[in-house]
């Protein structure tokens, strides 16, 4: 049988290096990557909460073909 409960999404919360201290994110759908942060992040739990954010934006426009 087929496993359902899973999501094929994922999301990867960095830290980068340039502005120091600040982080950035990417989602992923079997590891392919579909999209990232366009700007840093002060913190991780920040940049978190944008990324879920952007795949409920995605979600709610699935319906248009972006994903």
């Amino acid at each position: 049988m087929a496993d359902n409960t899973s999501t094929p999404y994922t999301i990867e919360i960095s830290p980068i290096t340039k502005p120091a201290g600040q982080f950035q994110w990417a989602i992923r759908r079997n590891g392919k990557l579909i999209e990232r942060s366009d700007r840093p992040h002060p913190t991780e739990a920040k940049a978190e909460a944008s990324a879920l954010a952007a795949v409920e934006r995605s979600m709610h426009s699935a319906g248009t073909g972006r994903w």
